[in-house]
């Protein structure tokens, strides 16, 4: 899409443009997620969840329809303002059933989410430019010549309009009567208040403490944002080192390749969390899973410049195999810090306190995308140098960012949350 607008000087260059599309997403969600999280708390989740579905059919059309750098960047940032999910989504999660499955229904959102992150560019691969890969279905004349982008994001469109109908019937979790059963609140004292005719203000019941200075959750939110960065600078990478060129030290993929390796990572991905994830949490500990993945993620990623150097059916397959492991270590880390961080926090909060981890992962993630792009723009054109030449300077700073947060998951407060 960069491509077509015709603003990078040189090939070299796409990834820098690529970056700050992407960034203006996050930019846009930094600045409302706290407001979409109080709001949660205060009238509920079903309408925040309803409004930040309808965001996505309204602004990924006007996205597919873009014909510039600056109109694309414009609508992510709108998208990004809008989108409330998330955070809500999580809140959600850990509420509309008890206890102890908290592990399957947060990782199902994970999985949600990280399949929707691999089935997203998949269907864009397939599906952009559908006049020049399937000129006998679209002519050059059509919507679907004229703008060549338009195809994946009315798919998605569509598929989010179905999304909002079905939400229309969920069922809301925040309620008053919910601090009963916790015991926060005497049913008689409810009772006696509502026969006054007073009804009853949340504020008044229970005096709400500061989340920033609930130092769990602070630590966990750091965490998740370090993670968060080193996820969203790969997403970017992966796809534009894939298509780049081998004498780049790329794979050479045409975007229908990298199509079907996401795809089949999402599939990978949807066993392992549905399957896998549940019981091994049980056994081994949330803790245990997220420092586990973290260490693991390491050699793996110090791999990849090297399966640049495998060529035909062998390529595929350890490619397909990598991306697997690597998004079934990823969600698995970042299901297990959604755990704890609902933990850290009473349900009155966990909309707020969503927000809050939305609005600091959105202002890593905002770096991530561009830094990424910058960072891998450079790496191409230093493919002689003598020390970690081209992609092996990539995934080396992607490998250090991990460690940092390998490091981090080692704070005594997290400790406490477990």
């Amino acid at each position: 899409m960069i491509r077509d607008f015709h603003i990078a000087k040189q090939e070299e260059d796409i990834g820098f443009y690529a970056g700050f599309v992407a960034s203006s997403f996050m930019i846009g969600r930094a600045l409302t997620s706290i407001f979409w999280g109080k709001l949660a708390d205060r009238y509920g989740r079903k309408p925040i969840i309803l409004i930040g579905t309808f965001s996505v059919i309204i602004f990924n059309t006007l996205f597919g329809l873009s014909t510039s750098f600056w109109l694309a960047i414009s609508v992510r940032f709108l998208l990004g303002c809008f989108n409330c999910l998330l955070g809500v989504i999580r809140a959600y999660a850990s509420e509309v059933v008890s206890e102890e499955y908290n592990a399957l229904s947060l990782s199902v959102v994970s999985t949600s989410r990280g399949i929707g992150l691999i089935l997203g560019p998949a269907i864009g691969g397939y599906l952009a430019q559908p006049a020049e890969k399937y000129p006998n279905i679209f002519s050059q004349s059509s919507v679907f010549g004229r703008f060549p982008y338009f195809l994946p994001s009315l798919v998605i469109s569509v598929y989010a309009t179905g999304v909002l109908i079905a939400c229309w019937w969920l069922p809301e979790t925040l309620h008053t009567r919910c601090r009963i059963a916790q015991g926060r609140l005497n049913p008689t004292e409810l009772n006696d208040d509502e026969s006054r005719g007073g009804g009853l203000d949340d504020q008044k019941i229970i005096s709400k403490p500061s989340l920033l200075r609930n130092r769990p959750l602070m630590a966990i939110i750091i965490v998740y944002c370090v993670f968060s960065l080193q996820e969203i600078a790969y997403s970017e990478i992966f796809s534009l080192w894939a298509v780049s060129d081998r004498r780049y030290g790329g794979l050479s993929f045409s975007s229908q390749d990298v199509g079907e390796v996401l795809a089949i990572s999402g599939l990978g991905l949807l066993v392992f969390q549905l399957l896998v994830y549940p019981p091994l949490e049980k056994s081994v500990g949330l803790l245990a899973i997220i420092r586990l993945s973290a260490v693991l993620l390491i050699p793996l990623l110090s791999c990849y410049p090297y399966i640049a150097l495998l060529s035909g059916v062998t390529l595929h397959l350890v490619i397909n195999f990598a991306s697997i492991l690597k998004n079934a270590l990823s969600i698995s880390l970042v299901t297990g810090l959604f755990i704890m961080l609902n933990k850290a926090v009473p349900q009155n909060q966990r909309g707020a306190a969503n927000g809050i981890s939305m609005t600091a992962m959105s202002v890593f993630k905002s770096f991530g995308p561009a830094g990424g792009g910058v960072l891998f723009s450079w790496a191409q054109k230093r493919q002689d140098a003598t020390f970690l030449p081209g992609d092996e300077m990539v995934f080396l700073v992607l490998n250090l960012v991990q460690l940092v947060g390998l490091i981090l998951t080692f704070v005594p407060y997290i400790s406490q949350i477990q």
